[in-house]
């Protein structure tokens, strides 16, 4: 399998430093390669040409270069042709001319069949023909007789080839490692000897063949072909180990890294980058919405979305990032080498684009959209495990706020210690019944008098007094207290409601769900029981959903709404405004009232057009059949736009602040004769 992950047939941009350095090599090459090819006279040439050696030895290295040997751990691009022991061979029976021409023959040959680059092809080319010359130097100036024609080695002179294959070996390796370096843009000594060792051990067991293909090629040239069958066990047995390994570093569907593969890259890159006081960034990503296409079109069609997606992020990073597979469509892009959260950003707006492009699959055309988390080290965390938690939890902050890509904020951390303390301390707060319900009045535009209340919940916490909901509600938002939390504000204000019925204060009270808690499928069971304990009518409860409860996942939500209209408790939206939840989705919910934020209320008093949207969509809520309520109203004028624009009610501190239980029924009594001063 064509590795995803790999770059090189991306050509260099000109003037850049690799851009030189393939120049250079490619130019070198070609002078040696035309140089050498110069010594070989026309007549010599013919003969050459009808000899069935040259044409055995051709498709001998041919087919080396087609079947290389790989060492487990290293890229497939790095194998070693297993055409070294012939081409070897043909430098000390032939010289370097004829070897030049063979091996830049095959290699054109196998780049073609392995769809590689014309630069690519010719740089692998120009590097072999240098390898080969300094080959050949070394064999002339160790063994000047060479030169006198074919030759058949004997035991004495093995060494000089040694040598000889040793400065291939070497000269080959620097070519080929000094133009990684450069295309990946990491330090030349990070990558010198990294799988060295192997590629030795590889290089020397092929090249202690070429004496056996000399001697066998002054015999007959029906032997030359007999060293196709140990070649091709050797090739067997290293693509076997190669396979194991790339199964076990890499995603069997797309063919990137996996976990375990980026888990080791990441280690080693954030080891280079201490020693070189740099960074490494890690780009999270997750495919939005991807459920629905394997539940619509099932798992065949999905997978193939999601190797279009690995083949779409491969082909849009950067020379050196390594694009992994984390499971489902969790994708993860590791960056070696990054600037700051800046230029981390560029890569993901970058993989974002290339993923905007429609896919057709199935006779229909996709919209991919992806949520992306950045984290960078040593800046965001100092190991890999934590770069990649806060990685994830920038993730989410972007999938939460359909923002596309957010680098991490520590305080948007729900998993930072300071929020791990309050959630250990919430939860002991809810088994002692430390939530203590504050209720806002709500009062009619037409007449002052209270039409019902908004329980809100605080949190008499142990040392920093009574908390907000904008304090704790994240935390319970983000955890398995959800559950604890809506039973505890339902049993608490019903149990009020309760009392105050029995005082003849026969107002409705609301409670406010976040979207754990609508889509939580014992919410209506949970609710149920409550009016029931409580002997309360289902017509004294009113259940508030947030506008972003509705965005996140419509159907789920909708669904849920209709679950709890059979309750018969009043249904609410609330704040209207803040998000992009619109008038056409809102017609098809069962809703008694819509909740107009307070920041939409606000512009009730703009003269230069807020007024008249705002005023557009309250009419519209009430051709719906649905009563419209003004929130925030801190002063008359608003008060007094709110009525003119059609709103029933309002509520706000320019009526009352959230009162205690013990004050409502005192507010109540004076109130219902209708006044609409602030206290």
């Amino acid at each position: 399998m064509k590795d995803p992950n790999s770059s090189r047939d991306i050509g260099p941009r000109a003037g850049t430093p690799l851009w030189w350095y393939t120049a250079s090599t490619m130019l070198a090459g070609t002078a040696l390669l035309v140089s050498a090819s110069l010594e070989i006279g026309l007549a010599e040439l013919r003969g050459l040409a009808a000899e069935p050696l040259i044409w055995v030895l051709l498709c001998m290295i041919v087919l080396g270069e087609l079947r290389p040997v790989y060492s487990p751990g290293q890229p497939r691009s790095s194998g070693t042709p297993t055409s070294l022991p012939f081409s070897f061979a043909v430098v000390v029976f032939f010289g370097l001319p004829v070897a030049a021409v063979l091996q830049s023959a095959a290699t054109a040959v196998g780049g073609t069949v392995r769809g590689h680059a014309p630069h690519r092809t010719a740089f692998n080319a120009a590097q072999y023909t240098l390898s080969l010359g300094v080959t050949d130097a070394v064999l002339r100036l160790s063994l000047p007789y060479l030169l006198r024609g074919p030759w058949p080695p004997a035991a004495g002179e093995l060494l000089a080839m040694a040598l000889a294959g040793t400065a291939y070996f070497a000269v080959n390796r620097i070519l080929v490692i000094c133009a990684v370096a450069m295309h990946e843009r990491v330090p030349l000594a990070q990558v010198l000897f990294k799988g060295v060792g192997r590629q030795a051990y590889v290089n020397a067991v092929l090249l202690s063949l070429a004496p056996l293909v000399v001697t066998a090629m002054t015999h007959s040239v029906l032997y030359v072909p007999l060293f196709a069958v140990p070649l091709a066990a050797l090739h067997t047995s290293a693509l076997l180990s190669v396979k194991r390994d790339h199964q076990a570093n890499h995603d069997e569907l797309t063919g990137l890294a996996n976990r375990k593969l980026l888990t080791v890259r990441a280690r080693e890159e954030i080891s280079h980058a201490r020693q070189r006081d740099g960074r490494v960034g890690l780009i999270l990503l997750d495919l939005d919405r991807f459920k629905e296409v394997n539940d619509t079109l099932g798992h065949p069609t999905g997978d193939r979305l999601l190797q279009t997606v690995a083949r779409r992020l491969s082909h849009s990073v950067r020379p050196g990032d390594l694009v992994s597979r984390l499971g489902g469509d969790e994708f993860a892009v590791l960056l070696p080498k990054v600037r700051d959260t800046e230029a981390a950003r560029e890569v993901s707006e970058r993989l974002r684009c290339a993923l905007a492009e429609p896919v057709r699959l199935e006779g229909m055309d996709f919209d991919l959209e992806a949520s992306m988390g950045i984290a960078l080290f040593p800046d965001d965390a100092p190991d890999f495990a934590l770069l990649m938690q806060r990685a994830d939890v920038a993730m989410y902050v972007a999938k939460g706020g359909r923002t596309g890509v957010e680098s991490y904020d520590p305080g948007k951390d729900r998993n930072s210690t300071a929020r791990l303390s309050l959630y250990s301390e919430l939860r002991r707060g809810l088994a002692e019944g430390a939530l203590e319900m504050y209720y806002q009045p709500k009062v009619s535009l037409a007449d002052g008098r209270p039409v019902g209340l908004e329980a809100l919940a605080r949190w008499r916490h142990p040392t920093r007094g009574l908390l907000t909901p904008d304090e704790f509600i994240p935390v319970v938002e983000q955890s398995n207290l959800f559950r604890a939390f809506t039973g505890q504000v339902l049993h608490t204000t019903l149990a009020r409601v309760a009392e105050w019925r029995e005082q003849k204060i026969d107002l409705p009270v609301a409670v406010n769900l976040c979207m754990r808690e609508l889509l939580d499928p014992e919410l209506p069971s949970t609710v149920a029981t409550a009016l029931r304990e409580h002997g309360v009518s289902s017509r004294d409860l009113v259940l508030e959903i947030g506008e972003q409860a509705l965005i996140a996942d419509t159907e789920a939500a909708t669904a849920a709404v209709e679950r709890l209209r059979d309750l018969g408790v009043g249904l609410a939206l609330d704040d209207f405004g803040t998000g992009h939840f619109t008038l056409a989705a809102l017609a098809g919910l069962p809703l008694d009232e819509v909740k107009i934020h307070e920041s939409f209320t606000a512009r009730l008093a703009d003269d230069n057009g807020g007024r008249t949207v705002v005023s557009a969509a309250i009419t519209l809520v009430k051709a719906m059949g649905m009563r419209a309520t003004a929130e925030g109203v801190q002063s008359g004028e608003l008060t007094a736009a709110a009525r003119d624009t059609g709103c029933h009610a309002a509520q706000g501190h320019f009526f009352s602040p959230p009162l205690s239980p013990r004050d409502v029924a005192g507010w109540i009594a004076a109130r219902e004769h209708g006044t609409l001063t602030s206290p």
